[in-house]
């Protein structure tokens, strides 16, 4: 994956804060954002699909039936754990947007002007529980995370549940290729499309698991250290380099698994005394407490959950965040790895 074999560009680099813009406005948990070549945004909504921002910065609500129940001002309990929740994106081969929805347990397919339809909610007969993310790859393959069947979802944000897994949509149907994750979140293929590398949210780690040729998911392995610090890991990206970025939620810090697996720390946002709580709940290996997690977060991208490169040359990141309304941006030093879309 390591196409330039000089230094690292990530090596001493942070994201300056004062240098990060934003684009979008009165966005509802835009936590998912997609990038496309002639700088189009399709940020996540809340309301129910996903708001399209355009180059000149024009934005339009793209949904069959808006749903008004997102009010993180009034009720964000409510706002954040019921509802429909759009949450993980990608792209049909077709053009189409392909959404997991948080909220409504299923994973659904929107054209571009609001028509949706549901793909799958049930597996082997059972309500498919959370799912979060969606990623189609070159083969055309649909992967898709359950990051758990416990509802609330947030009485799953604790270390000792395992129930999060990954299901494969091809021509062979829907089924489960890997369990027992702890709380399944992003995933992404390398640039060889050897590996599959899955965030494991409650872990606070990457796993990755090799890809065969039927889709199954063998060799499974922990990625870089057993543990990235303060937060939960949330959203994973590859630039061109071969580092993996990562987002590290209610900390809302960002890192780096370099290819050699080391860890840097590319950005941190939240606050101290707030993470702290946090993570001394979360090392009693009980659920954290709805009252602590709503403390947490940072100003920039509030429980900042995404990393999505975009801009012409693949160097422009943007952020996805539960609890913010704008997506900020800023400079890569180094490119972003081009997801399948890009290149077709």
């Amino acid at each position: 994956m390591n196409v330039d074999k000089g230094v690292n560009p990530l090596n001493g680099w942070k994201v300056d804060k004062s240098k990060i813009k934003t684009v979008g406005r009165d966005l509802q948990r835009p936590e998912c954002i997609l990038a496309e070549r002639d700088g189009t945004l399709w940020a996540a909504d809340a309301r129910g699909g996903v708001t399209k921002i355009a180059p000149d910065g024009h934005q339009e609500l793209v949904v069959q039936s808006a749903n008004n129940h997102f009010d993180l001002a009034e009720n964000p309990e409510s706002s954040l754990l019921t509802g429909t929740l759009p949450n993980g994106l990608a792209f049909a081969k077709n053009g189409d947007l392909l959404i997991a929805n948080f909220g409504t347990d299923r994973l659904e397919r929107m054209t571009r002007d609001g028509i949706s339809e549901i793909l799958c909610d049930s597996i082997n007969g059972l309500p498919m529980g959370k799912v979060n993310f969606v990623l189609r790859d070159s083969l055309d393959r649909i992967w898709i995370t359950v990051s758990t069947r416990i509802n609330p979802w947030s009485d799953a944000i604790c270390s000792g549940l395992a129930d999060g897994y990954i299901a494969l949509l091809d021509e062979k149907g829907l089924r489960v290729v890997a369990d027992s994750f702890h709380f399944t979140n992003e995933i992404r293929m390398d640039a060889n499309n050897e590996w599959l590398y899955v965030a494991e949210t409650t872990a606070k780690r990457v796993t990755r698991l090799r890809v065969q040729a039927d889709g199954s998911l063998t060799d499974r392995e922990v990625y870089g250290p057993d543990n990235l610090g303060d937060g939960v890991i949330d959203g994973i990206a590859f630039d061109s380099y071969g580092n993996l970025w990562a987002t590290m939620i209610f900390a809302d810090r960002i890192v780096a698994i370099t290819p050699e697996g080391e860890l840097l720390e590319l950005f941190s946002d939240g606050d101290p005394v707030r993470t702290a709580q946090f993570e001394a709940e979360f090392a009693t290996g009980n659920p954290v407490s709805l009252e602590t997690l709503l403390a947490t977060g940072g100003q920039t991208c509030r429980w900042l959950a995404s990393i999505t490169f975009g801009g012409p040359d693949l160097k422009t990141v943007y952020l996805g965040g539960l609890r913010t309304d704008t997506i900020p941006y800023f400079t890569s030093p180094v490119a972003g790895l081009p997801m399948s879309h890009w290149e077709e």
